[in-house]
């Protein structure tokens, strides 16, 4: 640690209850209190007295009676995140020891210099926001609002620029307007996440070849190459092939959310029938849909729109909300498949999967777009599933500049939504 990061910080100006009067003077806090190792011990009875221009104030007229802010400057001193204050003219006007440290400046330097020297916030694009209507500390003195968990770039020297999650609040600086960042650095933590998501990545890639190999050797047994089966084997050898395939689908979806999260994701937009996308949903779940005793039914008009979309991916997101609701509908229930131009926005075209299944509870509505989410509920529990479908298909859909939601209501079923860009020549364009 820096020389100067051992030095007591300078207490705020303070207003005193009852008059509003402005205290300008340094406020020093009477040296009878014992070390800072000796705090936890200190009797309750023992009082501190504020020196004001010569004019003694108890502490209770400025603090509730009795409370120790001892801890405060403990964590000013010895906490890992970064605080800065900056007035109203963006000059530094103190840093605690970690801002020093992470920041490569010393206070003496960084008081000289403009915050935009020290600090150079920037988005995650790398666009600087000094001097812009986008600079946090603006926004902060013209809004009065506190900025909640900003992610941007700090540092202004090289080997000291890190990403930060931020919150800047306004706060009194010499008696002005100013503000206070309250940076925790990320850079271990997305370290830690590009570390895991290149693991799972290569896990999810080694287990692709086995698993083809599996299922392809199974349909060769299924064909009967290798011999004739009895109805028994057939029958196991069933399951087995079902189980691959489970297998496969899941390896699929975490490779998927691996190359989104990595930003490799695309789509490749072309006009698309709907008709037929929904007809190629229902022949590959109808054998899901038979088997579950559930009818699976289609809505839509002989001039079926024409969409603008990835034909693969958006089959994908039919398939998972299709999929998903042959789950959780009961024996003898129904699964629709609706399409229509959308009422309100021109430009998009509504998708409907309605199904007539227990609902979705409650207290698992917030959640159900989540990665991993897993309900409580018992149908869920027999169900299974690893809860990725959903977000694939939000993500699906807000690629293509759509939007996904649901209604539901105990034992009145649940019909998800989701738009997708209407077919109007862009590929002719």
């Amino acid at each position: 640690m820096r020389k100067d990061s051992k030095r007591r910080p300078p207490v705020l100006e303070l207003q005193a209850d009852g008059a509003a009067r402005q205290v300008q003077n340094d406020i020093q806090v009477q040296a009878s209190e014992p070390t800072r190792g000796q705090r936890g011990s200190r009797p309750q009875s023992e009082t501190e007295t504020l020196i004001l221009s010569n004019e003694e104030v108890p502490a209770a007229s400025l603090f509730s009676p009795g409370r120790d802010l001892s801890y405060m400057e403990d964590y000013f001193f010895h906490g890992p995140t970064m605080l800065v204050a900056v007035d109203e003219q963006f000059h530094i006007y103190d840093l605690n020891p970690s801002a020093i440290d992470r920041l490569g400046f010393s206070l003496e330097e960084a008081r000289a210099c403009h915050c935009k020297d020290v600090l150079m916030c920037r988005n995650l694009n790398g666009t600087q926001l000094c001097g812009t209507s986008h600079c946090p500390l603006t926004r902060v003195l013209e809004s009065g609002e506190t900025l909640s968990s900003d992610e941007m770039f700090l540092g202004a020297r090289p080997d000291f620029s890190a990403e930060y999650a931020v919150n800047i609040g306004p706060a009194r600086i010499a008696s002005r307007p100013g503000a206070v960042f309250v940076g925790r650095d990320l850079s271990t933590v997305k370290v830690a996440n590009q570390v895991r998501a290149n693991f799972v990545s290569m896990v999810s890639h080694e287990l692709r070849t086995p698993l083809n190999s599996v299922h392809g050797f199974i349909d060769l047994l299924m064909q009967g190459h290798m011999g004739t089966l009895s109805e028994e084997q057939k029958k196991y050898l069933g399951y087995a092939q079902e189980g691959v395939q489970q297998l496969m689908t899941i390896v699929e979806d975490i490779l998927f959310m691996t190359r989104s999260d990595s930003g490799q994701f695309e789509v490749k937009p072309q006009k698309v029938n709907s008709r037929v996308l929904a007809k190629q949903v229902v022949n590959s779940l109808k054998f899901q849909a038979l088997k579950a005793a559930v009818i699976l039914d289609k809505d839509i008009p002989t001039s079926a729109p024409l969409l603008y979309a990835d034909p693969q991916r958006m089959q994908q997101v039919l398939n998972n909300l299709v999929a998903n609701a042959i789950k959780f509908t009961p024996p003898h229930g129904t699964v629709t498949i609706r399409v229509r131009p959308h009422p309100q926005q021109k430009h998009m075209v509504l998708f409907s999967v309605i199904d007539t299944g227990d609902g979705i509870p409650p207290k698992d509505q917030p959640h159900v777009f989540e990665r991993f989410y897993q309900s409580n509920h018992a149908m869920q529990s027999k169900m299974g599933g690893y809860g990725l479908g959903l977000s694939i298909a939000r993500l699906i859909v807000e690629q293509h500049g759509g939007m996904i939601s649901f209604e539901s209501a105990p034992q009145q079923g649940t019909t998800f939504y989701f738009t997708a860009p209407l077919y109007s020549g862009q590929d002719e364009e």
